[in-house]
């Protein structure tokens, strides 16, 4: 179908684009090894990245083309040294702010937070064992984040963990996570193991969408495990145990993608536009607006030639052949 010409943000699929995600940073206090290869990466000289200037003009003119939500993302967006900077400016667009984050320093951003408005966190945490956090992050910062996980829940915030299921690495933990929402209301999300360059995927570490739900219905007395209402564009299925406070829900951007109700863009931290976050074509919004042209074309043709499909890998063969995914950037450059 034809989009309406007026609106940069819809697709030749029809879908309307309002929620930008936003690296902030590249760089990030943990070694998560799904996210970030074990080499590191090579990383965008500063003066290639977005300031706290452009970052809020690009996101302005977003906003004014319909762009209603905003979420900060990394690397991790906290470390970042003009953070509250950012996100006061961001904070005077009409949007909803929300920030991915590992927590490891979040403590110390709390009021900066509540000052700006942002209500919704989504927190980073594969393990509920403190050695396998050490492991999996190659940093010793577990009961900092449990800590700032029950204390952002004390003072108000919604929270989602993000919970990256691995065969062999956490997946036995799949129960203790969902027993953790019985007295904490918050919403714990399992992510299908997605393929990114230098993350060493392959099909057999991935704990699919119906393997997860078998485990969980079979682990439960009848009936007890309830389907929730998902919200519109949610990329997630959301359950709850009966009597539970809190929530679970799968990601299943693997085996049971998402695609047709995708809103999302992404905008990494040096500034190329992401049309879908399996995609290896970028647009260059930074280097226009450096040279003073208009951005608006630039973000109209990404859009307008978004695949339907997760970045052209329509089924599982083409995810399982390496040279697809690895011409992708890694996961922690992206921005989630």
């Amino acid at each position: 179908m034809d989009r309406n010409n007026n609106n940069i943000l819809q697709d030749s699929y029809g879908r309307d684009h309002n929620y930008l995600r936003i690296s902030l940073v590249e760089r990030c206090n943990l070694r998560c090894f799904y996210c970030m290869p074990a080499e590191g990466v090579p990383l965008t000289p500063k003066v290639d990245l977005m300031t706290y200037e452009e970052i809020y003009e690009i996101a302005k003119i977003f906003v004014k083309n319909g762009v209603t939500k905003i979420r900060l993302t990394g690397g991790e967006p906290l470390i970042r040294k003009d953070f509250p900077v950012i996100l006061e400016k961001l904070a005077s667009l009409p949007v909803e702010l929300s920030i991915t984050t590992n927590a490891v320093i979040i403590h110390k951003f709390i009021e900066v937070l509540k000052t700006n408005g942002v209500k919704n966190i989504n927190l980073s945490l594969d393990t509920l064992n403190k050695e396998k956090y050490r492991k999996i992050t190659l940093r010793d910062h577990f009961d900092t984040v449990f800590n700032n996980l029950l204390r952002l829940e004390k003072e108000g915030f919604n929270v989602k963990i993000n919970v990256v299921l691995i065969r062999g690495v956490n997946d036995e933990e799949l129960l203790e996570f969902i027993h953790l929402t019985r007295n904490l209301p918050v919403s714990v999300r399992f992510i299908e193991f997605m393929p990114f360059d230098g993350n060493n995927w392959d099909m057999s570490k991935m704990v699919s969408y119906k393997e997860i739900m078998e485990t969980v219905v079979s682990s439960f007395e009848e009936g007890s495990v309830e389907r929730l209402q998902d919200a519109s564009n949610d990329t997630a299925k959301n359950y709850r145990i009966k009597g539970y406070a809190g929530s679970f829900a799968v990601i299943s951007s693997v085996t049971n993608p998402f695609c047709d109700s995708c809103n999302r863009l992404r905008l990494t931290a040096d500034g190329k536009l992401k049309n879908c976050l399996f995609s290896s074509s970028e647009s260059n919004l930074l280097g226009s607006l450096r040279q003073g042209k208009p951005i608006e074309p630039v973000i109209g043709k990404a859009v307008l030639n978004k695949v339907k499909v997760r970045g052209g890998m329509d089924n599982l063969a083409k995810l399982q052949q390496p040279a697809l995914h690895s011409q992708n950037r890694s996961m922690s450059t992206i921005g989630g």
